[in-house]
């Protein structure tokens, strides 16, 4: 059987390679994803579906996306899709230039993204698994979940709770929320990008009504999976401090100002205050 050819993009579209690979870098999970950091650059690879992506993020110049396998095209898909580039920054980035609070971070990084996940359910996985606990922390969680079991939602709705609370390390109330985003993803619950505002919020009733799923658990997977551009997260810590350490409510208050680009806010927030400093 004939191999199927190499694809390969050159993004041509602006991005903010230090931002994106800041997050690329303190998301990647060991065992699904694999990065090799240089003073060159970075790459990163992981399978999608039945295809494989690379991103190579270099020290200078454009990123490349390549995808092999019979899924190829869907893994490049996905690719720019975890780059962020499905979603246009332009329009936020001309809301909010002049903002007082964000202006500065904007100004300074225009071509900063929001970017997606590759695979949507185990990117909302890991936002359960990241509840109450470090993004570092987060990230051992799902390296054990990977080495346990395929993170598919079958697998996870029929995994044992018992058995993913002691090989995992979460609580018991953690495994039960996994087992049940599992089941009901497996039931037809969508996490794929909906462009219809209506769908998306029909989407985050689905959400959270499963067991352990709060609003910034629902939220976040708003933002990454479905693709919502107009999230915040009240009750997140490092906003809350990039804010001037302010109580959820008053984060809430400020975040308004920033409708309907509050996703864009988030990462700029995010990446100045704790992925990419400057």
């Amino acid at each position: 059987m004939p191999v199927p050819p190499l694809t390969e993009e050159v993004v041509s579209a602006p991005v903010d390679v230090p931002a994106l690979r800041a997050w690329l870098v303190a998301h990647a999970v060991d065992g699904v994803e694999t990065t090799t950091v240089e003073p060159g650059g970075s790459i990163h690879r992981r399978s999608v579906g039945d295809g494989w992506l690379e991103v190579v993020l270099p020290g200078s110049g454009a990123p490349v996306l390549r995808s092999g396998g019979p899924g190829a095209a869907g893994a490049l898909m996905a690719g720019r899709r975890w780059l962020g580039l499905d979603l246009d920054p332009a329009p936020g980035v001309a809301a909010l230039a002049d903002d007082p609070v964000l202006g500065a971070l904007v100004r300074a990084r225009p071509h900063v993204r929001v970017p997606g996940a590759p695979d949507p359910f185990a990117a909302a996985v890991n936002v359960v698994l990241g509840q109450h606990v470090s993004l570092a922390a987060g990230r051992v969680f799902a390296t054990r979940l990977a080495a346990l079991l395929a993170v598919e939602p079958m697998a996870l709705a029929a995994a044992d709770p018992d058995e993913l609370q002691r090989a995992v390390g979460v609580t018991g109330a953690r495994a039960r929320t996994l087992l049940a985003l599992g089941a009901a993803v497996a039931g037809g619950l969508s996490l794929e990008a909906e462009p219809d505002p209506a769908l998306r919020t029909a989407r985050r009733a689905e959400l959270l009504a499963l067991p352990g799923v709060g609003p910034w658990t629902a939220d976040l997977v708003m933002m990454r999976c479905l693709r919502d551009p107009d999230v915040f997260l009240p009750g997140d810590l490092v906003l809350r401090k990039a804010l001037g350490g302010v109580p959820a409510r008053e984060a809430a208050r400020l975040a308004e100002a920033w409708a309907p680009h509050r996703s864009l806010a988030v990462v700029h927030l995010w990446t100045h205050h704790a992925l990419d400093p400057r």
